[in-house]
């Protein structure tokens, strides 16, 4: 195998406890007139009012914007973009969840270029660079803060869609762990989750070869040694720390390694992608209005059981990751014993352990997967090929609890 590597990434990440106190010196050094996304509960909490004083302090005018809403309704954007224009921002604070990040991307893309989100809709149809966006998150699992991708809902279409391009990477990501000490456990389970789903179909993604075209046509090109390199760590460190943070939310170093996995999460599948559990969960959480994150955790032992014919080697890895050593060291086993562990833990923290659970509708189930076979960017990127029955199955499955029929 010819050695080929590839990733994306912000300028300069800051990571540890503390860091967001480098927020002033990191945006003075992009701008003196910055746009601050974030949502209306984190705007008012003492820390966001520290953050606003030390800009202000450091001579920057501030612009707040605290109307995101989650999943960033596309006429949020807009609202948002217009109240902005007189202010004529230099730069983008993200400040919040996941949303936070893509609204600030988003922001950032139309106070640059213009025209309306939907001309943007899809891979590379970002013309050129944006105004710096720095991004810093308050949740550990979507990696927005170092992704090409901002994930908006549009009341015209029936699933989320996506806006990706190398050119909404955050000039900076500043992850602070202790922004996450107050996450209530179900988000820090949801977005936990969400992370280690992002480095396991990271880690399994098809291997796409070494076209030296592959990366300038397409945002996501499969697994690397680069990815692979960031899907281990997050594997690692959410395997052994994600419980911990849902169980005892004051736990520095969990919440830290949760959040450092996230990050490493979203520095692998930013570049790899994701795959089969993705483009599953966005016609089921389109018909459950459920949250992105329990919607993939859900899929994930069913995907993992689908692809263990065609990723046993990397799935052995995986067990590795998670501190599963025994069992001679056969891959095999220990491909079927990462299934079983990231079955439990998901448990162990309140993941719904079927589709039906998650509130999808038997009648629904064609449909579902349907929609999803027809997500090409996600399902080519499965390691192991789809046709339409074979997602039907994988489908029915999942809606059944079925794992042992989740590899036919």
């Amino acid at each position: 195998m010819t050695l080929f590597a590839a990733i994306r990434l912000p300028r300069e990440i800051l990571f540890g406890k503390g860091q967001r106190h480098a927020l002033p010196s990191v945006a003075a050094k992009l701008g003196s007139r910055a746009l601050i996304c974030t949502d209306e509960r984190f705007a008012g909490t003492t820390v966001f009012a520290e953050i606003i004083k030390s800009l202000e302090a450091a001579n920057i005018a501030v612009l707040i914007h605290d109307g995101v809403q989650p999943d960033v309704p596309v006429a949020t954007v807009s609202v948002c973009v217009e109240d902005a224009r007189s202010f004529d921002p230099d730069l983008v604070i993200g400040i919040g969840g996941g949303s936070c990040l893509d609204m600030a991307k988003c922001a950032a893309l139309l106070l640059t270029h213009g025209g309306a989100l939907k001309d943007y809709y899809g891979e590379y149809k970002v013309p050129g660079p944006t105004i710096p966006v720095i991004a810093v998150p308050t949740t550990a699992g979507t990696g927005s803060e170092v992704t090409p991708v901002a994930v908006i809902s549009d009341t015209d279409r029936t699933l989320k869609v996506g806006i990706s391009s190398p050119y909404l990477i955050a000039a900076v990501a500043i992850c602070d762990p202790e922004l996450t000490m107050t996450c209530p456990p179900g988000l820090t389970a949801i977005a936990g989750a969400d992370a280690l789903t992002h480095a396991i179909e990271a880690f399994t993604a098809a291997r796409r070869g070494a076209d030296p075209a592959l990366a300038q046509e397409h945002v996501f090109i499969g697994k690397s040694a680069l990815t692979d390199h960031f899907a281990l760590l997050a594997i690692k460190l959410l395997g052994r720390s994600l419980e911990k943070a849902c169980t005892d939310g004051s736990d520095e170093e969990a919440r830290a390694d949760v959040m450092m996995g996230a990050l490493a999460a979203g520095c692998a599948f930013g570049t790899a992608g994701t795959a089969a559990a993705h483009a599953i969960q966005y016609p089921a959480g389109a018909l459950t209005h459920t949250a992105h994150g329990l919607g993939v955790a859900t899929m994930m032992p069913y995907v993992m059981n689908y692809n263990r014919s065609v990723s046993t080697a990397e799935m052995a890895e995986i067990a590795g990751a998670l501190g599963l050593h025994s069992m001679d060291g056969d891959p095999k086993q220990l491909a079927v014993a990462a299934i079983e562990e990231i079955r439990r833990l998901f448990a162990a923290i309140g993941i719904t352990p079927t589709l039906a659970d998650l509130g999808l509708a038997a009648d629904k189930l064609d449909w579902t997967a349907e929609q999803a076979f027809g997500i090409d960017r996600l399902i080519k990127n499965n390691p192991r090929p789809f046709d339409l029955d074979a997602m039907k199955r994988l489908v029915r499955a999942a809606y059944d609890g079925d794992l042992a029929a989740s590899a036919i």
